[in-house]
């Protein structure tokens, strides 16, 4: 994703959740929202098969 785009989503979200974004953020929030974009990328592309079940959920 360009740094446009990326820039566009820090506004909005910034904007929807009326945080100030300083100028000396911008840098480092664009290059954490590129990798956690990344991260879901990989996890969105990965293969399941409808065989798996789901994990068991505990309840203390």
């Amino acid at each position: 994703m360009d740094e446009a785009r990326l820039d566009a989503l820090i506004d909005a979200g910034t904007a929807a959740v009326g945080i100030e974004m300083k100028a000396e953020w911008r840098e480092a929030v664009r290059m954490h929202l590129a990798i956690s974009l990344g991260h879901a990328t990989t996890v969105l592309d990965a293969e399941l098969s409808d065989h798996l079940d789901p994990a068991p959920v505990f309840r203390a």
